[in-house]
C-alpha cells in the first residue's frame, strides 16, 4: 500500500501557522509516520498544534512543539549607574536592603527612588523602599500585602477610662476584630466595595469574591493590629483642626487580606513570564499600563486597596457604635500601593513599598511597637523622598532572631513596665524586634511634622503560636 504524504495545505487547514513550523512538522511525519493512517497521524498533529506544551519533551514532536510555543523572552539588562536615589537613616538601614535598592535603581524603568529610615529586606522592592518609574507598575515593587493602611479614629473621652474600665475595652475589642491569615466572619459584614463591577468583570477577582466578603473586617497576621490608646495633641494643627488635649484613639493596622495576596501573586507571575531579569531583580518584572495586563493589575491593585479601606472602616464602625459615640476625626494613610503622580513636572508611577505618603500638608500615621508611641504626622511635600516618609519603626530582627534571642517572660515584663495589655500577640513581634521609633524619627525631621502622638495601651493581635521549627531555634538559643 502506497504510503500518505500530508501537505503545507493539510496543515494549515488544522491551523498551523506560516512559518519554519510547517516545514518541521512535515520533515517529521514523512520520516517517522508515512505508515500510518492519514485520520491518525492528523489527529496527533492536531493535539500538538492545541497543546504544545505536552508535547515539549516528546521524543519525536518535541521540535514541533518548540516552535509553536511562545518565545522565551531574553534576559533584560540592568542599568549600569542606575537611577538616583536618596537614603534616609543610612546607618541604621541593613545591608541587604540598600543592596536591593541599588538593584531596583538599575531598571531600564527606573526614573527615581528614595530609600526610608525603617527601610529592611523584603521580595523585589526592600520595605521602606519608594520607586518611581514611567508608565509601567511592579506588582511586588507594590508588595502582597496590597493596600496595608493605618486608620486612627479619635474620640472626645478621657483616656484615663481605658485604666477606670479596662475590661469594658478589652471586651469591646477583643468582640469587634478577627485575626489570621486564614481567618473568616461566619456572618460577614456589608460594605458597597462587595458590589463593586470589578469583581464581576475580571475573572480572577470573581473567583476571590466569596473569600474577600467573608474576610471583610478583619485582620492579619504579623504586625497587624488593633487597639486603644492615647492620642496626645501638643497644639492645634492647621490640617487636623483639633483643640489640643489628651484624647481616646482607635488605631488599625492591616491590609486586603487574601484579596490583595492573591492578585499579587497572580500579576507577578505575569509580569516574571513577560519580562526576564537577571536573578537578582527577578522580582521587580512589571507590566505596562498600556498594556491589558498593567490595565487588569491596576483596577485589581485599586480595588484591593478599596477593600482594605473598607475592613478598616468596618471594624472602627463596629466599635464606635458600640461606644456611642462619633469620633471627632479619622486619620487613615496606606502603603503597599503604586500611585500616579508628578516628579518635576513629569508623570510618574510612584511605588511606596512600606512607605507612607508624605506630599504637602498630607495627614499620615507612623506606628511604633507594642509598647513605642507612634506619630500623627503631616507631610512637608520633599522631592528627593519622593513625598514619602517611613511607615513605621522598622525591624532591626528578624522573625527567628526574636525567638531564638528573648522570652516569653521578656516580653511580659515589657508590657507591663509601659502598663499595656496584650490581646494575642506573639513573641516575634516583642518590642524588642524593632528599630528605636525616636530614631527614625530624627532621621526624618525634614520629611514630617509631628502633629501628635499615640501611646498604646490595649493591643490586639493575632495570637497563633510560632512555627515548630521557630520553637527549636529558640529552645536551642
Amino acid at each position: 500500500m502506497a504510503s500518505w504524504q500530508p501537505s503545507g495545505k493539510e496543515l494549515r487547514a488544522l491551523g498551523y501557522p506560516e512559518g519554519p513550523v510547517i516545514s518541521v512538522a512535515l520533515g517529521i511525519v514523512r520520516q517517522h509516520c508515512k505508515h500510518q493512517p492519514r485520520e491518525q497521524v492528523l489527529a496527533l498533529l492536531q493535539a500538538v498544534l492545541d497543546t504544545p506544551a505536552a508535547y515539549a519533551a516528546d521524543p519525536l514532536l518535541a521540535p514541533v512543539a518548540a516552535k509553536l510555543l511562545p518565545a522565551e523572552p531574553s534576559v533584560l539588562s540592568l542599568n549600569q549607574g542606575g537611577a538616583p536615589f536618596r537614603i534616609f537613616g543610612a546607618g541604621d538601614i541593613e545591608q541587604e536592603a540598600l543592596h536591593q535598592m541599588y538593584t531596583a535603581a538599575k531598571l531600564p524603568i527606573a526614573v527615581a527612588g528614595a530609600l526610608l529610615p525603617d527601610a529592611h529586606s523584603g521580595y523585589g522592592l526592600p520595605i521602606g523602599g519608594v520607586l518611581a518609574t514611567e508608565g509601567t507598575v511592579i506588582p511586588y515593587g507594590v508588595g502582597v500585602d496590597i493596600g496595608c493602611r493605618m486608620c486612627l479614629s479619635i474620640y472626645e473621652l478621657p483616656p484615663e477610662e481605658l485604666d477606670r474600665r479596662t475590661s469594658f475595652f478589652v471586651q469591646e475589642l477583643d468582640a469587634a476584630t478577627l485575626f489570621g491569615s486564614g481567618a473568616q466572619f461566619e456572618r460577614p459584614s456589608d460594605h458597597p466595595v462587595m458590589e463593586d463591577d470589578l469583581f464581576y468583570r475580571i475573572p480572577l477577582l470573581k473567583q476571590l469574591h466569596g473569600k474577600a466578603w467573608k474576610q471583610l473586617g478583619s485582620s492579619g497576621s504579623g504586625n497587624h493590629f488593633a487597639e486603644f490608646g492615647i492620642v496626645h495633641l501638643p497644639h492645634r494643627d492647621p490640617v487636623l483642626d483639633m483643640s489640643p488635649g489628651n484624647y481616646l484613639g482607635l488605631l488599625s493596622h492591616s491590609g486586603s487580606r487574601a484579596l490583595g495576596a492573591a492578585v499579587a501573586q497572580h500579576y507577578t507571575k505575569l509580569a516574571m513570564s513577560k519580562r526576564r531579569l537577571p536573578q537578582e531583580a527577578r522580582h521587580l518584572a512589571w507590566l505596562e499600563l498600556a498594556e491589558e495586563d498593567g490595565s487588569a493589575y491596576w483596577e485589581a491593585m485599586s480595588l484591593a486597596g478599596d477593600y482594605a479601606s473598607a475592613c478598616h472602616h468596618v471594624l472602627h464602625d463596629k466599635i464606635t457604635r458600640r461606644l456611642g459615640l462619633q469620633p471627632l476625626r479619622r486619620v487613615q494613610n496606606h502603603h503597599n500601593f503604586a500611585w500616579k503622580e508628578t516628579l518635576h513636572g513629569r508623570e510618574v508611577i510612584v511605588h511606596r513599598k512600606g512607605a507612607t505618603p508624605a506630599g504637602r500638608d498630607v495627614l499620615g500615621i507612623i506606628p511604633g511597637s507594642m509598647t513605642a508611641s507612634g506619630f500623627l504626622v503631616r507631610g512637608k511635600g520633599v522631592a528627593d523622598a519622593l513625598y514619602s516618609a517611613s511607615h513605621g519603626a522598622g525591624r532591626r530582627m528578624s522573625r527567628s532572631q526574636v525567638l531564638q534571642n528573648y522570652t516569653r517572660r521578656q516580653l511580659l515584663d515589657v508590657l507591663e513596665e509601659h502598663g499595656v495589655t496584650l490581646l494575642g500577640g506573639g513573641l516575634d513581634e516583642a518590642p524588642f524586634a524593632y528599630k528605636d521609633i525616636h530614631t527614625v524619627m530624627q532621621h526624618q525631621q525634614e520629611l514630617v511634622d509631628v502633629v501628635g502622638t499615640f501611646t498604646p495601651r490595649i493591643v490586639k493581635m493575632d495570637g497563633a503560636a510560632p512555627k515548630p521549627w521557630q520553637e527549636k531555634k529558640k529552645k536551642k538559643g
